[in-house]
């Protein structure tokens, strides 16, 4: 008798969206979340000169950039304790006379998306974009 009693006064779910009865005596409603807004965290398909597409494509380019033209370590140019960039044989097969491989090719693409990504949500927060 007390299980049935339990049973009834526990929310019923149907999906993902609460059953709602009138034999259900509870303390609390329950109550389905309503979106309020949007916030940081919305996706939005802004045109390809967007702020935000801009500054990824920017950010992205620049790592690009820098990892092949030697500014940056890469599989072929490792940084020393003093941070200078020493020539060495990786051993790992390119076509590119610089030695830029594609493992430099998708970490630099990765680093730049990480630097894009810290500078959008850094202008978001201040209001900026």
């Amino acid at each position: 008798m007390a299980a049935a009693t339990v049973t009834t006064s526990l929310p019923q779910f149907n999906g993902l969206r609460p059953k709602v009865s009138s034999n259900v005596q509870s303390l609390a409603a329950v109550q389905p979340m309503r979106r309020k807004s949007q916030g940081a965290l919305g996706a939005r398909c802004d045109f390809i000169g967007s702020p935000t597409n801009l500054i990824m494509v920017t950010t992205t380019s620049l790592m690009l950039f820098a990892g092949r033209f030697g500014l940056a370590p890469s599989a072929n140019r490792k940084a020393t304790a003093g941070l200078k960039l020493e020539i060495r044989d990786s051993g790992l097969q390119t076509g590119d006379p610089a030695g830029f491989t594609l493992a430099d090719t998708l970490a630099c693409g990765t680093v730049g998306h990480i630097i894009g990504v810290g500078v959008v949500l850094g202008l978001k927060n201040i209001g900026a974009l």
